[in-house]
């Protein structure tokens, strides 16, 4: 979605999500932490938002955006109330939550904004950029690992814990199996596995 649509988007949106990451690739857990925030959430709209660069992984160079979006519209295509946003790609170099947020304060002055963020990320908060403008625009939800305890939010942040379903697997463990050309049935979207088989961006990684 670009700067233009966004504008045109229906202003009654009054509780929107915003899930970001680098999606690299998209996989059943994202999938199930949308449906969950979506419902926990009574979420009017969720926007998937991936980014150019994460400032979190600077070493690490991502799939192409065109392949990480075409894949995020594969495993999404049949949520109508998920939006892919390539805001962050548009933009290019590293992308900051802080100028993303903001995008949607402007577009939706009168939506509660939510922020989902993984429990790891949550006592690093006041070291994102702009943090004290951050937490007044959003409240963030946690997105926990199965088994991991969540730290408590650290001033000014205030937020919740996402309930969701278990599923512990990781973009970087499927990157893995996919430069060695092993199965990940199960692990993504039926409708992805099949877009990685015929075009997959991560088989000459090293």
């Amino acid at each position: 979605m670009s700067d233009k649509s966004l504008k045109t988007q229906d202003s009654r949106l009054k509780t929107i999500g915003i899930f970001g990451g680098s999606f690299d690739p998209v996989h059943k857990g994202h999938v199930l932490v949308a449906r969950a925030a979506l419902e926990e959430l009574s979420l009017d709209r969720l926007f998937i938002v991936p980014a150019a660069r994460s400032p979190f992984k600077p070493e690490q160079q991502p799939a192409p955006a065109a392949a990480r979006l075409l894949l995020l519209h594969v495993a999404f295509a049949g949520c109508d109330d998920c939006e892919i946003d390539p805001q962050e790609i548009e933009r290019d170099g590293v992308s900051y939550s802080i100028d993303t947020i903001r995008a949607y304060a402007g577009r939706y002055p009168e939506a509660k904004l939510h922020y989902l963020i993984g429990a790891d990320h949550v006592p690093t908060l006041p070291q994102w950029r702009e943090a004290a403008d951050l937490a007044k625009r959003a409240e963030f939800v946690v997105v926990p690992r199965p088994g991991q305890a969540v730290a408590d939010f650290p001033e000014p942040f205030c937020g919740q814990v996402l309930r969701g379903w278990p599923f512990e697997v990781s973009s970087s463990a499927i990157r893995e199996r996919l430069r060695l050309g092993q199965a990940i049935d199960g692990l993504v979207p039926s409708a992805v596995a099949e877009s990685l088989q015929n075009d997959n961006p991560y088989k000459s990684e090293q």
